[in-house]
C-alpha cells in the first residue's frame, strides 16, 4: 500500500513511525512532514496545515494534495491537523474517489464549533458543564456577572489548543470575553464564545476510533496543557502526556463509552453526518462521574506520541477498517506497558521565543526501542538539527510502569541539549501521587 499522512508535528511523526512498522506499507509519504519524519518517510512540500480561516489558500493546498494522491496512487490518507479536517479535506478526497481517515467537515464541527458540540450534548443528555454561547460581549459579560467565578471562557472555533481560559475571578473572565468578542484576540475562532461552569475533578482523555457506527478505544491517557509545573500558567499545545491514566478505571472507561461515545455516534448518524475518524473525548472525572470538557476530531498532541508506542495492532488494519465500516471485525490490541512523553520546548513558549539553536544528543537514541524521539518543530541543515518552533521535541519513554517510564524520559532528556531549552519536570505527577 501507498500511504499519505497529512501534517508536520510530533503527532504526525508518531503516526508515520507506527505506520512505517506495518508490513503492508510499500511507500509512506508525509505532507509537509518535518526533518525527523524524513528519516522514515518521503516528505512532500504541500502545506495543508494552513489555518481554516484562510479558506482559499487551504482549498488550493487540498487541490494540490489530491493531485499528488492520484499521481502516486495513494491507497490511504491519514489526517493529523484539525484545520485540514475543518476545511473539508475528507469531503474533497472522498469526492475524488480517494480513501481517507478522518471526519467530514460537517462531522468535524464537534471540534471546530464548541457551540455545536455543546448543543449536541445538551440535546441527547451527554454529561457536560452547564453553558451558554455568545456572540455579543455585553450579553456574555452580563452572564458572567450573574454566574460569578471561577468560570471558563472558551473560543468556540479552532485556537490551536489555546482558546480555553479558566478564570478564577470575575474581572479576568470579563476581560477575556471582551478580548475575544471585541478585540478579536483569536480571530474568527473567537467570534463566538462558550461560557461554562468550572468543573472540579481530574482530567483525562479517551480516544475512540470510529467508523460511523462502531468504535474501538485506545489506552486512557492524560496530558499536561499548562506551561508551568503544578499545571499553572497559560495553556499550550501540550507539555507532556502519559498512559495509562490511573484515574480512568475499566469501570469508568465503560461508563464513558456508554454515556458519551455511543450516544454521540448514534446522534451524529441520525443527523446524517456519521462520524468516522478519531473522537478525542476530553473528560473531567467529577463526583457525579465523567463529564465532557471538550471533543476533538483528531488524535491529540502529545497524546498520540504515547498511544502509538502502546498500540500493538497494525495501525493500517485498524484505520482501513474504520474507513470501510468494519471496526466491529477488529479486536484492537494494546500493550500492558506504560508510556510517558515529555515535551522539550523553547524558553518563552507559548509567547515569543528564539529559534535556530543547534540540537545535540539525538543520535544516542536512534536504535532504542524504549525511547523514541518525535520531532515537533525542528529544522535540518548541514547534517544537524536545529530548533524551529515553540515545541521542539517529544521525548517518549516506554517501561513496565509509569514511574519507570518517567525516570527513563527524564534521563533521556539529560542527554539532549540545545540553548534556551524548557520543559516541565513534573509530567505524570498525578499518577505518581497515587502510588504514594
Amino acid at each position: 500500500m501507498n500511504i499519505l499522512v497529512v501534517g508536520k508535528g510530533g503527532r504526525e511523526h508518531a503516526l508515520a513511525w507506527k505506520l512505517a512498522q506495518s508490513p503492508r506499507v510499500d511507500k509512506l509519504y508525509v505532507a509537509p512532514g518535518n526533518p525527523g519524519i524524513a528519516t522514515l518517510a518521503e516528505c512532500v512540500d504541500i502545506r495543508v496545515d494552513t489555518p481554516v480561516s484562510d479558506r482559499d489558500k487551504l482549498t488550493g493546498e487540498i487541490d494540490r494534495l489530491i493531485e499528488f494522491a492520484k499521481d502516486q496512487r495513494i491507497d490511504l490518507t491519514v489526517v493529523g491537523p484539525d484545520d485540514a479536517l475543518a476545511g473539508g479535506i475528507v469531503d474533497r478526497f472522498q469526492a475524488s474517489g480517494l480513501k481517507i481517515f478522518g471526519p467530514t467537515e460537517a462531522a468535524a464541527q464537534i471540534e471546530s464549533s464548541k457551540a455545536f458540540a455543546k448543543e449536541l450534548m445538551e440535546r441527547i443528555g451527554v454529561p457536560t458543564a452547564r453553558h451558554r454561547s455568545f456572540t455579543d460581549a455585553d450579553a456574555a459579560c452580563a452572564y458572567i456577572r450573574a454566574q460569578g467565578a471561577p468560570i471558563v471562557v472558551k473560543a468556540s472555533g479552532l485556537a490551536a489548543g489555546k482558546g480555553a481560559f479558566v478564570c478564577h475571578d470575575e474581572t479576568e473572565a470579563l476581560s477575556t470575553a471582551r478580548e475575544m468578542l471585541e478585540e478579536g484576540t483569536f480571530g474568527g475562532a473567537g467570534s463566538e464564545i462558550v461560557i461554562e461552569d468550572y468543573m472540579v475533578g481530574e482530567e483525562a482523555s479517551l480516544f475512540a476510533l470510529c467508523d460511523g457506527e462502531h468504535y474501538v478505544t485506545l489506552v486512557p491517557a492524560q496530558d499536561h496543557k499548562a506551561i508551568y509545573e503544578g499545571d499553572r500558567g497559560p495553556n499550550t499545545g501540550g507539555m507532556g502526556s502519559y498512559a495509562p491514566a490511573p484515574v480512568m478505571t475499566p469501570e469508568l472507561v465503560q461508563e464513558a463509552e456508554d454515556r458519551i461515545i455511543r450516544p454521540v455516534l448514534d446522534e451524529m448518524r441520525r443527523m446524517g453526518i456519521p462520524y468516522k475518524g478519531v473522537l478525542y473525548c476530553g473528560l473531567m472525572f467529577t463526583e457525579e462521574g465523567p463529564k465532557v470538557v471538550e471533543f476533538n476530531a483528531r488524535f491529540g498532541d502529545p497524546e498520540c506520541q504515547i498511544l502509538m508506542p502502546l498500540l500493538t495492532s497494525d495501525l493500517v488494519d485498524v484505520l482501513e477498517a474504520a474507513c470501510d465500516g468494519r471496526l466491529h471485525e477488529i479486536e484492537i490490541q494494546n500493550s500492558d506497558a506504560a508510556a510517558v512523553c515529555v515535551v522539550m520546548a523553547s524558553e518563552g513558549y507559548p509567547g515569543s521565543y528564539e529559534k535556530g539553536f543547534a540540537i545535540d544528543g539525538l543520535q544516542a537514541f536512534a536504535d532504542r526501542d524504549d525511547i523514541v524521539i518525535f520531532h515537533a518543530g525542528t529544522a535540518h541543515r548541514d547534517g544537524r538539527f536545529f530548533t524551529d518552533s515553540g515545541r521542539v521535541l517529544c521525548v517518549t519513554a516506554i517501561a513496565d510502569d509509569i514511574e519507570s517510564a518517567v525516570d527513563k524520559a527524564y534521563a533521556a532528556i539529560d542527554g539532549i541539549t540545545y540553548d534556551n531549552v524548557y520543559f516541565r519536570r513534573d509530567i505524570a505527577h498525578r499518577a505518581l501521587r497515587r502510588k504514594d
